[in-house]
């Protein structure tokens, strides 16, 4: 029997894959500080984390040689060292695959409320601000026939470019490499000059750290609307916000911020914008996916298995 450290409680059934191991977890869901996680990775042979858990080179050399794998709750593995992971022969895994339709699904909704101005209507509304019906309220622009730019063209990509056709629209996308489908721009820039959406879906890695800053804000359709439910730190959010004050950019549909939970104060106060507290996955059905993924991943490395979901193998 192994012992797991599970760094916060997880949707009912999502450890399930762990019967017979033994679990160490806090009786609360509070988070486990840094100095925590380092403390309580040196006593035990498995991580369950989620992306909020900074996994780092102390920690990961706090386990060694007796931690095995770091299995996590989520795509991303920008928290944790992978490098330092596969130096140390510590397995990691995530969890593909089973959020991308929940996620292309928030991704859609954010293009439809941000085009359609649903946030700022309905704050009026709330707040008694509504008088009633006027033909030159809340004029947002179509999403039918509209064209929408994909940046990132994996899996939550593709399945936002499906959602897309449904609705008539034009679907453009780029990736570093070409996809030989329709669409494919190879230039960054061509998909930002045209698409009256953008939409960001690649994962956070120094080069694409504010991918989208201040001078491809301004390639951008004053009409056009920036969808982000990648990562937060894809996106410069003082220049985003500056793009939202100054009405060069229509609006923006945000998941996804760049120092969460802080939100910088001035999109809180953004014009058009639509603001979503990472909920991208967040369904039953797929958060308990996830949870039984990362932990499956886990048994298999402990009882020597290799597992699918497996991002850096245990030598």
């Amino acid at each position: 029997m192994s012992r797991v450290l599970v760094t916060r409680r997880l949707p009912r059934g999502g450890l399930d894959p762990l019967a017979g191991h033994e679990l160490v977890q806090r009786p609360d869901d509070a988070p486990l500080d840094h100095g925590e996680l380092v403390t309580a990775a040196r006593d035990v042979d498995a991580v369950v984390c989620l992306l909020t858990d900074r996994i780092d080179a102390e920690v990961l050399e706090a386990g060694a040689p007796r931690l095995r794998v770091v299995a996590n709750v989520a795509v991303g593995l920008d928290n944790v060292d992978v490098e330092v992971a596969e130096r140390l022969g510590i397995a990691v895994c995530n969890t593909p695959g089973v959020l991308t339709e929940t996620t292309a699904d928030l991704a859609f909704l954010l293009v439809l409320a941000s085009r359609r101005l649903a946030s700022s209507a309905e704050a009026d509304l709330r707040a008694g601000r509504w008088e009633g019906w006027g033909i030159n309220q809340y004029l947002g622009h179509d999403v039918h026939g509209a064209t929408l730019g994909i940046v990132g063209y994996g899996r939550i990509g593709r399945a936002v470019a499906r959602r897309a056709s449904g609705f008539g629209m034009r679907v453009l996308h780029h990736s570093r490499h070409p996809t030989g489908e329709p669409g494919w721009v190879a230039d960054l820039d061509g998909v930002l000059t045209e698409a009256d959406v953008v939409s960001l879906h690649v994962p956070l890695a120094g080069e694409t750290r504010h991918l989208i800053g201040r001078r491809e804000l301004g390639l951008m359709k004053p009409t056009a609307a920036l969808v982000n439910t990648a990562r937060g730190p894809v996106v410069d959010e003082e220049a985003l916000a500056d793009a939202l004050h100054a009405g060069t950019l229509f609006a923006a549909g945000l998941d996804v911020y760049e120092h969460e939970p802080r939100i910088h104060p001035r999109l809180l106060g953004a014009p058009r914008t639509v603001l979503l507290p990472h909920v991208g996955s967040a369904s039953v059905a797929t958060r308990t996916a996830m949870a039984r993924l990362a932990a499956e991943g886990a048994r298999a490395v402990l009882a020597g298995e290799r597992p699918p979901n497996l991002v850096v193998p245990r030598r």
